[in-house]
């Protein structure tokens, strides 16, 4: 069978990428193993673990390719030519976005606490966390506590997780986005 699959298409680490995701959040970490992911892409396992050498090891790419994503977001709207406060709109309104455009990413990213991974899910939170917490520093009319921007940041996240699976794009919210990505603003304004 797998002989006959390599003919047909090439496995690949994102065709594998794309199944774990939809399993991990349709079952849950825990219940996802190699074998079911071989299964949803009618491969050996074996074939798998040419690629990944473990489930967490396959996790944390997932990870990582989902923070990428979000960090090019943030970096794309800082690379514009705009004024630091439309700039800081939109770093916070594509946060929402980013969440509820990707919202099986987003699951992955924030929200799934297995203690086989969770060493993953410290390093690039932190990392994009930081850059996050630099942006709304630097484009601040006023300076802000880290109090404060941890406040906006969980604003954020609280909309989106709010949201998540209820609405099936950012565009189905993104009056109330606008609307409440305003407000955060106000905190950061003189």
């Amino acid at each position: 069978m797998a002989a006959r699959k390599a003919v047909e298409k090439e496995l690949t680490r994102e065709m594998i990428l794309d199944a774990a995701r939809g399993l991990f959040v349709k079952k849950g970490y825990q219940h996802v193993s190699m074998r079911q992911i071989a299964k949803e892409l009618s491969y050996s396992h074996g074939a798998i673990y040419y690629h990944f050498k473990n489930k967490a090891e396959l996790f944390y790419a997932l990870v990582e390719v989902h923070f990428s994503m979000l960090d090019e977001k943030v970096d794309n709207i800082v690379d514009q030519e705009k004024e630091d406060i439309e700039k800081l709109r939109q770093i916070l309104l594509g946060f929402i976005e980013f969440g509820l455009t990707h919202q099986s990413h987003y699951e992955i990213m924030f929200l799934i606490k297995e203690e086989e991974v969770r060493h993953f899910l410290s390093e690039s939170p932190m990392k994009t966390y930081e850059k996050f917490s630099k942006f709304v520093a630097v484009y601040s009319e006023k300076q802000l506590s880290v109090g404060e921007i941890w406040s906006i940041f969980l604003s954020l996240h609280g909309f989106v997780t709010h949201y998540l699976r209820h609405v099936t794009h950012f565009t189905d919210v993104k009056g109330m986005a606008e609307a409440h990505v305003e407000l955060l603003l106000k905190w950061t304004k003189t």
